[in-house]
């Protein structure tokens, strides 16, 4: 049987942000790979352009997409001006990945957004974001840790409705390495889990296709052996292969 092609979203660092177009790195933490592999996957990272022909072909090319981590999306995008919290963003990241996002979701094809990648989601369609996670008001967790990357770092609540109940049950401990987080969420999508300082860690379409965005980093938690974390990217690309 054939493998489902598994489409990442590549990233570029902060420091080839000044380089001209052909001098940057594209750079994928290799947990990704890791975790598709070990799915039955076969992981292809996407490129980073401006021409949203090549972004949409090859979306069509994939049976699935993976949004991955990486830098602060630009407030601009929806419609903020930056404070000072903001950090780093990458314009070239922001238009493939929302390119990327809405083909994907127009031709039906399985979308799993992970940490930056929740974000980019809820942008995409039209959410908004905490520019820094203490502007929430109520935060009060660390939620970027110094700790190994595989360690835990707080506790998540599930909803009974979220589709990682039945793998994850209401309680799971994740690791953390985020400061911005979801405001405001997207038209069409719920909110499947939550820290206990109420900043959100996952949210799902409310509709059959399978579009989730989860803030940890299950990749790297999967990579070191955790079969509940790496239970997610199994369901993952077990909708991939049903698209």
């Amino acid at each position: 049987m054939s493998k489902p092609i598994i489409g990442i979203m590549g990233n570029y660092q902060s420091e080839d942000a000044g380089k001209p177009e052909g001098g940057q790195h594209i750079n994928v933490n290799n947990a990704y790979m890791v975790s598709v592999i070990n799915a039955g996957g076969l992981p292809l990272i996407m490129p980073l352009t401006w021409n949203d022909e090549v972004t949409e072909a090859a979306v069509q090319a994939v049976d699935g997409l993976i949004v991955t981590g990486g830098g602060d999306i630009n407030p601009l995008e929806y419609g903020e001006e930056p404070t000072p919290k903001q950090g780093f963003s990458c314009a070239i990241r922001d238009h493939t990945d929302f390119c990327a996002i809405r083909s994907a979701s127009r031709i039906h094809r399985p979308i799993l957004g992970i940490c930056r990648g929740i974000q980019s989601l809820n942008v995409a369609f039209g959410g908004t974001l905490y520019q820094d996670v203490s502007l929430n008001g109520a935060a009060a967790l660390k939620h970027h840790q110094e700790a190994a990357p595989n360690a835990c770092c707080h506790t998540v609540h599930i909803q009974t409705e979220s589709r990682l109940y039945n793998l994850l049950g209401s309680i799971v401990q994740t690791n953390s390495f985020h400061h911005q987080a979801i405001c405001r969420v997207a038209s069409g999508f719920r909110i499947g889990a939550t820290a206990s300082d109420g900043i959100i860690e996952e949210i799902e379409q409310e509709s059959d296709e399978f579009v989730v965005g989860i803030q940890w980093h299950p990749e790297l938690m999967a990579a070191y052996g955790d079969k509940t974390m790496q239970g997610i990217f199994d369901m993952f690309v077990n909708a991939c292969m049903k698209k």
